[in-house]
């Protein structure tokens, strides 16, 4: 059997170098699957950053399972159901294009320091990625219910029937992701 992949996808504004992607890749490396472990830099751009992700998984040998933050649970939770894919999400933006929809504008990557645009395009894009079915079987919900960004009740809520830890406190960082990344890995069957 082919050892899985875990494809990490960051949220809005973020990079490869946010902690919770550096710290589960470093975790992977420690116990031998460094190689298994996938955290690309995704275009502000919403297709695109599908795009880019379609094509890491039409190359992936073996099954992956995909890691989603924020923005990136949104995109974890389409690719999922299209693909057939296993997700992690952990304070997922389920109500991205609302969301961002008050946030056209110029923003800088948290990491890299690049400006961007992000336009009222960029938000039909994502309205155009809006998932109207999830399937339970595939999901790990990780909440936290201090996120200041997400109404957290929105997410368990979108995914009823899901596994789902529902945290007290915290924020939109998700502070207690050190703590499960061995859940994470027991999902992603590695």
């Amino acid at each position: 059997m082919t050892t899985p992949n875990i494809l990490y996808l960051h949220g809005f504004c973020s990079s490869p170098a946010s902690w919770k992607a550096r710290l589960l890749g470093e975790r992977l490396a420690e116990i031998g699957f460094g190689d298994r472990f996938q955290c690309p830099q995704l275009s502000p751009v919403p297709l695109t950053a599908i795009a880019r992700v379609e094509a890491l998984l039409a190359g992936n040998d073996g099954p992956t399972t995909l890691v989603g933050s924020s923005l990136g649970g949104f995109y974890a939770s389409w690719l999922a159901e299209k693909h057939d894919l296993r997700a992690v999400l952990i304070n997922p933006a389920v109500m991205a294009p609302m969301l961002l929809d008050g946030m056209v504008g110029t923003h800088r990557n948290f990491h890299t320091g690049e400006t961007f645009e992000f336009t009222l395009a960029h938000v039909d894009q994502l309205r155009a990625l809006d998932t109207p079915i999830v399937t339970a079987a595939r999901y790990l919900l990780l909440i936290e219910t201090g996120d200041e960004v997400l109404d957290y009740r929105q997410a368990v809520a979108r995914y009823a029937g899901c596994r789902q830890m529902v945290l007290a406190g915290g924020d939109h960082s998700f502070t207690r992701f050190p703590d499960l990344v061995p859940q994470i890995i027991e999902f992603c069957r590695l």
